[in-house]
């Protein structure tokens, strides 16, 4: 797993961060795949993290999305937006406000490469 979050004492960030590192965990526990946490605070203005995590089948990716929901729902964390389930059940992305959940399947991982992509265009990455 690469993980790439950092610390940060600034508070608002640690309350992203209070939901993001959970939400890593979360899809771990219900076997996601190579999650990854990129704190991308210092590329954008419109999200604090990324999860990014590999789904093995569509009926993984909606199980993912239902713990996702309730976890949010617990927390009294409101969701954005979810991405419209589509036939190809390559990627569903969640997005919370500051942080963006992408749910892909192998294939989408490995074309698009989300973290690499974030990665270059880190100011310190």
């Amino acid at each position: 797993m690469d993980d790439m979050l950092s610390k940060n004492e600034n508070s608002s960030n640690q309350d992203s961060s209070q939901i993001a590192e959970p939400l890593a965990d979360l899809l771990r526990e219900h076997n996601g795949q190579d999650v990854t946490l990129l704190d991308i605070r210092g590329i954008n203005d419109w999200a604090d993290f990324f999860i990014i995590a590999t789904i093995s089948s569509r009926t993984h990716m909606d199980g993912l999305e239902r713990h996702i929901k309730d976890f949010c729902r617990e927390k009294g964390i409101e969701i954005s937006g979810v991405s419209p389930k589509s036939t190809d059940d390559e990627w569903r992305l969640i997005d919370l406000g500051s942080t963006i959940i992408h749910l892909m399947n192998s294939r989408a991982r490995d074309f698009y490469e989300l973290e690499k992509l974030w990665r270059n265009n880190a100011v310190n990455p």
